[in-house]
């Protein structure tokens, strides 16, 4: 990542291991029979993005970043039945976190979705890297797998998952929030549209 020269944004104390490692455990159990795209895996390479952009910004709190970039899908309306982040909240009430703490790292949770969200920021540039972070995972490669993994699941249709490019991941890049996103976000959009490409000459006619 470069170094932070974002206009607007200000620069990201080192997490507490062991709360990280109870999160990581924490999400292995919850999403442990889940293969749609919103799998552990898809929660660690989001935990992974967050670290990787908070490092341009040193004044940011790491440890928000962390629990809230590993618990942003513990409620996900469509995985999980739950009302007021309930999975996310007794996991942090189980850790010693004070109050103040937890209802941050729920904010920038519910600050995540993309459909929830739409022309709206986060209010933190903890909550703008994670929102970045999760987005960053619905481009590229993985993106266009996790389209057909949940897809398929839910008994969508090839050219429904598709038509979720133009609704959606086709629109992430232009509301990255940091630069540093942006950047990696640039590359993943151009690979989408190559896919799309190779897709319309191969289905053509």
């Amino acid at each position: 990542m470069q170094e932070a020269k974002s206009k607007g944004l200000p620069e990201c104390p080192k997490t507490n291991s062991s709360t990280v490692t109870s999160a990581i455990r924490y999400i292995n159990d919850l999403f442990k029979d889940n293969a749609d795209g919103h799998d552990r895996d898809h929660s660690l390479r989001v935990y992974h993005n967050a670290m990787n952009l908070s490092n341009s910004y040193p004044k940011c709190d790491r440890m928000i970043v962390a629990l809230a970039a590993l618990l942003h899908d513990a409620d996900d309306h469509k995985l999980f039945h739950t009302e007021n982040n309930a999975n996310a909240r007794s996991f942090l009430g189980g850790q010693g976190l004070d109050e103040i703490m937890i209802e941050q790292i729920i904010m920038i949770i519910n600050e995540v979705s993309f459909s929830k969200n739409r022309g709206k920021k986060p209010g933190s540039i903890e909550g703008m890297i994670v929102q970045d972070a999760d987005r960053l995972d619905a481009l590229g490669a993985v993106g266009i797998a996790r389209t057909f993994a949940y897809g398929g699941k839910n008994g969508r249709a090839m050219e429904e998952s598709i038509q979720h490019f133009h609704d959606k991941l086709l629109l992430l890049r232009d509301e990255m929030n940091t630069p540093e996103a942006r950047e990696t976000a640039d590359k993943r959009h151009a690979f989408l549209e190559a896919f799309l490409n190779e897709w319309n000459e191969e289905t053509a006619g």
